[in-house]
């Protein structure tokens, strides 16, 4: 099946490259313009190949120009959305629901359907959404067109259309130098430091990928199997560490996951990709009984300064409990855990079951974390219940252990602020 996908993406490849007849000079926009109206599926394709090809070249303001004209242009008619509307309201019925529907959808998205239809076209958009998350800024316009995107895409990446994938040593060189581009927790520095990543074997990596995009991660994880529950993520890399054999651990450590596509944020796929890693490996390891991470806590550092703590990470005693405190009590507005991270894990069902200081001594870890680190445990028999009053109480579950150093209390803000 993974030798189908990829001469089935080849074939699709070289026939998106291949020329779409004599290149069409119009600006941009016309040929927007004109795809929203064409009737005709060859024209269509026409258009839609050469407005992908030319908003590849276009600089910054050439894209935020085309943008703009999409989301002012191709916008909802308020208007006749509210006369379909009253219509529905006045007598229900399939002739005024359908009138109300396309009302409601701004032509723009199907701009966007009849990009996708060329071959390859799906990657492109998802680069072009990502180029309007980091141009658009504040504009309230620009945000609306997003949500466009957003919505079409939460449909094409679908969790029933993604595929989870084991990356090895011998998956091919293409996916192993985006694993090493997309590593967003724990920079891989080398092909070498890939390698102890993924060779031995204890070690183990999976990926979402979509057929659309075969050879583009959309996710992954690494994990590594130990004996027992590992405080710190310098030994758990270590060169000189010696393997295990995979029956021979008990725990499966979730170490890293990288979101690998600007421009799929907010669609989440990792709660996903966990649940199902978990439910692979419990399968394929009968000694696997324990699945936990170790995490960082990436808005520690900032949290303490903001609270005017005092914070030394070598003072190993304190760095854990001013870390579990702000595990448990730090919240955001809306009463959910300020460390993202945390909101992850525990919205998936973990619990906080260890916090560890002097866990990540890189300079990174030092910066956003103090040097600690956090075990989240996922339960088999308690994710499901975690979850549920997760969700419902917004109280941070934890052990013992975690409460009694994150004491009764959040530190204040200064009162200034």
């Amino acid at each position: 099946m993974t030798l189908l996908a990829d001469l089935l993406s080849t074939v699709f490849e070289r026939r998106y490259r291949r020329p779409l007849g004599k290149p069409d000079t119009r600006p941009i926009t016309e040929l927007a313009d004109a795809l929203i109206v064409s009737e005709d599926e060859t024209t269509g394709l026409k258009l839609a190949g050469n407005i992908l090809a030319v908003f590849e070249d276009l600089d910054d303001e050439g894209k935020l120009g085309f943008f703009r004209h999409v989301a002012r242009g191709m916008n909802i008619d308020p208007e006749t959305l509210r006369t379909t509307l009253d219509a529905y309201e006045r007598e229900p019925s399939k002739a005024t629901y359908r009138m109300f529907m396309m009302a409601a959808e701004p032509p723009r998205q199907e701009l966007i359907r009849r990009l996708n239809r060329v071959p390859g076209a799906t990657r492109m958009l998802v680069r072009m959404r990502a180029d309007l998350l980091r141009l658009g800024g504040k504009e309230p316009e620009l945000a609306a067109l997003d949500l466009d995107f957003r919505h079409l895409f939460m449909s094409w990446f679908n969790l029933g259309f993604l595929v989870l994938r084991p990356i090895t040593w011998e998956s091919p060189a293409n996916i192993l130098d985006r694993i090493i581009e997309y590593e967003a927790v724990h920079a891989i520095d080398s092909w070498d430091d890939l390698r102890r990543r993924l060779k031995p074997a204890d070690r183990r990596c999976f990926a979402f990928f979509h057929p659309a995009m075969p050879d583009e991660p959309l996710i992954f994880v690494e994990v590594a199997l130990t004996q027992g529950i590992p405080s710190s993520i310098q030994a758990l890399l270590a060169e000189d560490r010696a393997p295990l054999m995979a029956e021979e651990a008990d725990t499966a450590v979730f170490y890293s996951i990288s979101n690998c596509q600007a421009g799929l944020a907010s669609i989440s796929f990792g709660n996903s990709l966990i649940k199902q890693v978990v439910s692979k490996l419990s399968k394929e390891l009968a000694g696997q009984k324990t699945f936990v991470t170790l995490s960082p806590i990436p808005g520690l550092v900032k949290w303490l300064r903001e609270t005017g703590q005092d914070w030394e990470p070598s003072d190993t005693a304190r760095m854990r409990e001013l870390a579990a405190n702000y595990l448990v009590h730090a919240k955001t507005d809306g009463g959910l855990p300020y460390d993202p991270v945390a909101r992850f894990h525990l919205g998936n069902g973990a619990i906080i079951h260890a916090v560890h200081a002097q866990a990540d001594i890189s300079d990174k870890g030092i910066s956003q974390s103090g040097g600690t680190m956090v075990n989240y445990l996922y339960d088999l028999s308690n994710i499901a219940q975690n979850h549920a009053e997760f969700t419902n109480t917004k109280k941070v579950p934890a052990t013992g252990e975690v409460l009694a150093l994150a004491g009764t209390e959040a530190f204040a803000l200064p009162k200034e602020r």
